[in-house]
């Protein structure tokens, strides 16, 4: 079982900028995240391992490159 952090993509390990994450490390309130205005896709949803749904938010990148 492979253990995901909460700040990293599960896909691809980058950085997902998820703006709770940001945050929760800076101890500031939330901005906006980028997600919140951005739709995903089932096939993309369902590429995140099991053990990682809900712990793990996807990067920009792995979104963005799903909707080519």
């Amino acid at each position: 079982m492979t253990e995901y952090s909460p700040d990293r993509c599960p896909i691809c390990g980058q950085p997902n900028l998820c703006a709770i994450e940001i945050a929760r490390a800076s101890g500031e309130v939330p901005a906006p995240c980028w997600c919140a205005q951005t739709s995903f896709s089932a096939e993309l949803l369902n590429r995140i391992p099991p053990d990682a749904r809900g712990v793990a938010c996807l990067c920009p990148s792995c979104v963005k490159a799903s909707q080519e």
